[in-house]
């Protein structure tokens, strides 16, 4: 089951990350002050992953493909993985907009783990 994950970097802010079901990493963000901020954003993502103009459609210098997720005032919420081409990006957003609304919140804020954010 696809679900999102709240945890800490070693610096002591939050962060969450979406994962499918067979947890690899789709998209996520880090940076959060406090587990509230974090929460906040998820509940802003499960809302705005419903609709195709939020997804910024994106290209690193190698030609690669990514995607933003932003809210309706242009916050940055999701920051996505690399992927190889146009087709395979596609699929993975309406993936999210398929699955970001009922996907569970796991907290694991309790233990400290290293951002690749």
């Amino acid at each position: 089951m696809e679900k999102f994950v709240i945890s800490k970097n070693t610096n002591g802010e939050f962060k969450y990350e979406f994962l499918d079901q067979f947890e690899q990493l789709i998209f996520g963000k880090s940076g959060y002050k406090n587990k509230a901020m974090c929460l906040k954003v998820i509940e802003s993502i499960k809302r705005n992953a419903q609709e195709d103009s939020k997804f910024y459609r994106k290209r690193t210098a190698d030609n690669e493909c990514y995607f933003n997720l932003k809210s309706s005032n242009g916050q940055i919420l999701g920051i996505s993985e690399i992927y190889q081409d146009k087709a395979t990006r596609e699929d993975i957003i309406q993936f999210v907009k398929t699955t970001s609304a009922n996907a569970s919140i796991e907290d694991y804020s309790k233990k400290v783990t290293q951002t690749a954010f």
